[in-house]
């Protein structure tokens, strides 16, 4: 079948993006904040386990995340100014709030990432994920005080109807589609997509290639670099994707803040959030003017 949900558009076909104060790359952490079901398979070290229940080999690596390498990663992004946009699962709400306290006094953005991560809707019905949106964005605003503006399913998953059902809860971007440098419309009236990274990703380079911590900091200057040089008539956005779990271990930690104090000294760079990148595109593009037409909502 046909791709419905956005258009082809070639990025030297675009009018120019102009990001705030003159800068050329918005950069932002998508930091993952996420709770794993202790009978259920998931992300693995070791697959000669991954189908016991429990698991405690990777059930207990993937809970190092939350347990210690959360609160590593939370001092390396303080000490460069960088807020994170938190991709929260809602259970974390009830599991973790520890994290979730520590982050509404950064002021992070809150994008809604599933109940858990061992569950994807990509089979639910319209009715059963409707239901299923609907608890997980209420429980993740309470848990904030905030309304989550954006959404990345878990493991990227979503159905053909999960940007409209955002859209009926209010939610005006998604991260799924890792296919740009800039945002984009998607042919859901008021909804976005927003460059979200499946490369430049520490669960992609540490696990998938065996990066070493040296060419993990070489390889976020490189793609600053390139997205920097790419950027002189029209910005870019640059996402890195953190999983606590990975980049907080205790051995790669200071490669994390190496690469994060490239960014932040790095001319021409607006550090920012995800909401903050689709609130402004928004508004260049005339996208926030047609969506409140719509009765969708960008604030």
């Amino acid at each position: 079948m046909d791709n419905e949900l956005f258009d082809y558009s070639p990025i030297v076909d675009r009018a120019p993006l102009h990001w705030p104060s003159g800068a050329r790359v918005a950069f932002y952490v998508g930091l993952n904040v996420e709770h794993y079901q202790v009978d259920r398979p998931s992300t693995s070290i070791f697959s000669g386990t991954a189908g016991l229940a429990p698991d405690p080999l990777n059930y207990g690596w993937r809970d190092y995340g939350p347990r210690v390498g959360i609160w590593r990663v939370i001092e390396a992004l303080d000490r460069h100014g960088i807020r994170a946009s938190a991709l929260l699962n809602s259970d974390v709400a009830e599991r973790n709030p520890q994290i979730i306290a520590a982050g509404v006094r950064r002021n992070w953005a809150w994008l809604a990432h599933g109940k858990n991560n061992s569950i994807f809707q990509a089979d639910m019905s319209v009715d059963d994920e409707r239901a299923y949106l609907a608890d997980l964005v209420a429980t993740i605003e309470r848990a904030t005080g905030r309304r989550p503006r954006g959404w990345m399913g878990p493991a990227l998953t979503e159905t053909f109807h999960t940007p409209r059902l955002l859209a009926e809860l209010g939610l005006n971007y998604v991260l799924d589609w890792t296919n740009d440098d800039q945002p984009y419309r998607l042919n859901v009236p008021g909804v976005l997509s927003v460059p979200y990274s499946v490369e430049l990703n520490d669960n992609t380079l540490f696990l998938g290639k065996a990066t070493s911590g040296p060419d993990f900091v070489r390889i976020v200057e490189d793609q600053l670099d390139q997205l920097y040089a790419e950027s002189a008539d029209s910005g870019r956005v640059m996402a890195l994707a953190l999983h606590p779990f990975v980049i907080g271990q205790a051995f790669r930690i200071k490669y994390l803040d190496q690469a994060l104090g490239a960014v932040a000294n790095h001319p021409g760079v607006w550090l920012t959030t995800s909401d903050e990148i689709a609130e402004h595109y928004a508004v260049v593009s005339g996208l926030a003017q047609s969506a409140r037409s719509d009765d969708h909502r960008f604030s």
